[in-house]
Parts: structure tokens; C-alpha cells; sequence
């Protein structure tokens, strides 16, 4: 999937900025989860990094609540041509939250923990969804270089600091999957056939079901 959203018209539908307090309780209680899991054993860090996990994620579901699809009229996605769904405007509208919403959450994080338990809150944010997403293309290219792979993981990583503003799974998915299809283009300029390479793959798939089905 190609998706580019274009946001330099968001003025236009008079977005505010929602300022987040102290947290919801959901946010409180995810925030409190991933903090612990990280077993800091320094109960300064433990109030700083769940109190900001908490403030971030009010603030990310203030402005999503805010900010429903309903407000970009029906139109076209400018680079494909269809018609923008609410997943895209939406994608849209999350897209345009101002900068200090993540840069004050990863400021926090930064000063409080090493470079691996903050892609572990991360990873959190975004269930797993790097590790998940390069077994994939490792079952899909079973030769899969470690450029290949640093290159793909990279853009992940990417997608992963961008998607944690955003609210749910679908909308997380999106952002992967503008990513994922870069991927699949640096793949393509460097000798592969992505195309090819996915029927492989889905074909041996299909073979190995019907296989055991016959069993």
C-alpha cells in the first residue's frame, strides 16, 4: 500500500491543541504497566517515565477525540486517487499534532533510561510490532543480507517512533504500512522482485494448508 497524506491543509479546519493533564485512567494504568516491566528499582525514574508515558497518551487520545475524521470533507487521497477513507483522515488529523507531544515523552525517556528499555517502552507503545514485522520479512526472503535487514529495520524503527502517536491499532498499522511499502521499494532497487518474492512465499503457504489437509 502507497499512502502519502498531505497535511499542509489542516489550518484550514481550525485544529486546536488539546493540552493533556496528569492522565486518564486507562493511560494511567498502561503507563504504570510498562514502567514496571521495565524493573528501574529507582522509584525517582519509576515517577518520571510513568508519569510522562501517562501524560503522552491523554494527550495523543485528547487530540484524536478532538479531531474526528468528520472534519476533512470527503475527498481524494492525491496520490492514488481514491477516495480518502476516515482511516486516512484521521491518519491525517493525528499527523498534525504538534511536535512537543512525542519530543517532551522522549526527553523524558531519554534522561531516564538506556537506548534498549526505551525502545522497550517503544515496543510497548506499538506491540512488538518491529520484531513482528522483520520475522515476516525474513520468512518472505529466506536470503535476506544483513544490509537488507539493517535497512528494513531502520525504516521500522522509523515507523515505530512516528506510530506511537497515535491512538489505536488501525491507525498504528497505517503508519507501518507506508513504511513497510519503503521497504519493499529499497528491495525492489536493489535486485529483488518484492512482488515475486510475496506470490513465493503465499503460494508455499497454500501448499503446506493443503497439505495438511490431506492428512
Amino acid at each position: 500500500m502507497t499512502v502519502k497524506y498531505i497535511i499542509t491543509t489542516i489550518a484550514l479546519f481550525g485544529i486546536v491543541v488539546v493540552k493533556a493533564q496528569t492522565g486518564d485512567e486507562q493511560s494511567l494504568k498502561k503507563a504504570a504497566e510498562w514502567t514496571q516491566a521495565l524493573q528501574l528499582n529507582n522509584a525517582a525514574k519509576e515517577q518520571a517515565v510513568q508519569q510522562a508515558i501517562a501524560r503522552h497518551l491523554t494527550a495523543v487520545k485528547n487530540w484524536h477525540d478532538a479531531h474526528p475524521a468528520t472534519i476533512i470533507p470527503d475527498g481524494i487521497n492525491p496520490a492514488t486517487g481514491n477516495k480518502l477513507s476516515d482511516l486516512d483522515k484521521q491518519v491525517i488529523l493525528c499527523s498534525a499534532q504538534p511536535a512537543a507531544i512525542r519530543d517532551s515523552l522522549l526527553m523524558v525517556l531519554q534522561a531516564n533510561l538506556t537506548p534498549v528499555q526505551v525502545e522497550q517502552v517503544l515496543d510497548a507503545y506499538t506491540v512488538g510490532k518491529v520484531a513482528f514485522t522483520i520475522k515476516g520479512y525474513e520468512a518472505i526472503v529466506p536470503d535476506l543480507t544483513e544490509k537488507e535487514r539493517a535497512e528494513i529495520t531502520k525504516q521500522l524503527k522509523l515507523a515505530r517512533a512516528e506510530a506511537i502517536n497515535y491512538k489505536n491499532m488501525k491507525e498504528i498499522s497505517a503508519i507501518f504500512e507506508i513504511y513497510k511499502t519503503k521497504c519493499e521499494q529499497y528491495l525492489n532497487n536493489n535486485g529483488r522482485n518484492w512482488r515475486q518474492l510475496y506470490k513465493t512465499y503465499t503460494d508455499k503457504i497454500k501448499a503446506e494448508k493443503a497439505a495438511k489437509g490431506k492428512n
